[in-house]
């Protein structure tokens, strides 16, 4: 079965067992030595029909396809960047960015290979339908990124092995890949829903809340969502395990989605990051266009957002907190299944990000609210945030970045590990 998602997006490509179906497929045979253009994709997985809202859930992940392709007749590097050609994001590279390493070399991502350390907790990755080479593609990625290898656990949130579907294996991929990167130590379980209804997810989310709780607490980080709808307020309390902190992708669109809407959750919004396109020298940093993000429809101002009422009126402001989101300036992600080495963004790439970085941290507050009242509390500390003031988002780009807490990048993106 194959996953239909939003209307928020572009046009669908599906993802065959091996490659991009489509125009994809001609472009990829071309090798040009040196490409710099190329296009945004959007998975069939990623495509909400009229008839989901409220019923399944879609992918936040979009794909940047290169001119061309990656190299063919070029040999993979062994270590970094497996192509030296372009400037996608390496883990050592986003580590140097966001502080969590010693910047160097303008974080050019093939010329750092220092990765961050740490992962106190364990982290959960609710995700649907299965991903059949999720630890070789794990180890594989770890190996070229100078990574320990992971500790990762798959489970089956019913205890049957879900059917394949290419669309949502790309995502477990990224979401296990990122989570890992920013937490090396940590241990991660994979806990795949029995397909994309909210009734199978949210079975997961309890599954995946039990097994960190297990381990004294940590955090579960969803990167999928639905446009929202009336009742979602009754779902809250899948978010609420003790001992947990939960994440959710703001979307990767105008407007605002469930469950990063739910005031049980830190809805991460996506950035973009500019480099110096012959230097690759890293530049600045600010709001994705195409993140998700803006006033809740259903949801009302929890407590830990009073002190930005000004902003969000009464109702639950989203997101929280942002990352590095946007295609343009992806993320390396190996998945065997759909052909190897993708480069891809997306807020389904900021969320187990900013997973990781809170387990890094080494602190565990037991609680989204408990995390997300020290996340606001410090927000306009410059050595813990980055306060993203340039960008728009949302609908007809109504959203503007600026100082402060805004719609776009929340209080903003990671300065450091401290602070969270």
């Amino acid at each position: 079965m194959q996953t239909a998602l939003t209307l928020r997006h572009a046009a669908p490509l599906a993802l065959s067992s091996a490659l991009l179906l489509g125009s994809t497929g001609s472009a990829l045979a071309q090798a040009p030595a040196r490409p710099r253009g190329g296009q945004i994709i959007v998975p069939a997985s990623g495509i909400e029909k009229p008839t989901d809202i409220g019923r399944r859930a879609h992918t936040t992940y979009k794909i940047f396809q290169p001119t061309g392709g990656f190299p063919k007749n070029e040999p993979q590097a062994k270590g970094g960047p497996p192509f030296k050609a372009f400037l996608f994001e390496t883990p050592a590279s986003l580590a140097c960015i966001y502080n969590l390493v010693t910047p160097s070399n303008g974080c050019n991502p093939n010329a750092v290979s220092a990765v961050v350390g740490g992962g106190a907790t364990s982290i959960a990755i609710v995700d649907a339908y299965d991903d059949p080479a999720a630890a070789a593609d794990l180890a594989k990625f770890s190996k070229q990124f100078g990574l320990p290898p992971a500790n990762l656990q798959v489970v089956f949130a019913t205890g049957t092995r879900p059917q394949n579907d290419p669309g949502w294996e790309l995502e477990e991929s990224l979401d296990i890949e990122w989570a890992h990167a920013m937490a090396p130590n940590a241990k991660i379980y994979l806990v795949e829903a029995a397909s994309n209804a909210f009734f199978d997810l949210f079975t997961a989310e309890t599954v995946a809340g039990a097994l960190v709780s297990s381990d004294g607490g940590g955090s579960v980080s969803n990167s999928w969502e639905g446009s929202e709808f009336p009742q979602e307020s009754q779902y809250d309390a899948f978010f609420s395990f003790p001992g947990i902190v939960y994440f959710a992708s703001a979307g990767d669109g105008p407007g605002v989605g469930y469950p990063s809407a739910s005031p049980n959750v830190i809805g991460v919004g996506g950035t973009t990051l500019s480099r110096n396109p012959n230097t690759g020298v890293y530049l600045f940093e600010s709001a994705w266009n195409s993140t998700g993000g803006g006033i809740s429809q259903f949801e009302t101002i929890p407590t830990y957002q009073k002190g930005v009422a000004k902003v969000v009126g009464t109702q639950r402001g989203v997101p929280d907190v942002a990352g590095a989101g946007d295609p343009n300036s992806g993320a390396w992600v190996w998945d065997s299944g759909n052909g190897g080495w993708f480069a891809v963004g997306g807020t389904s790439w900021s969320s187990p990000v900013w997973a990781g970085i809170v387990s890094a941290a080494g602190n565990n507050y037991g609680s989204t609210a408990a995390e997300l009242a020290a996340v606001y509390k410090n927000r306009g500390n410059r050595a813990d945030y980055n306060d993203i003031k340039s960008g728009v988002c949302g609908p007809w780009n109504g959203n503007v970045a600026f100082p402060g807490y805004d719609l776009c990048t929340g209080v903003g993106t990671p300065a450091s590990l401290s602070g969270k």
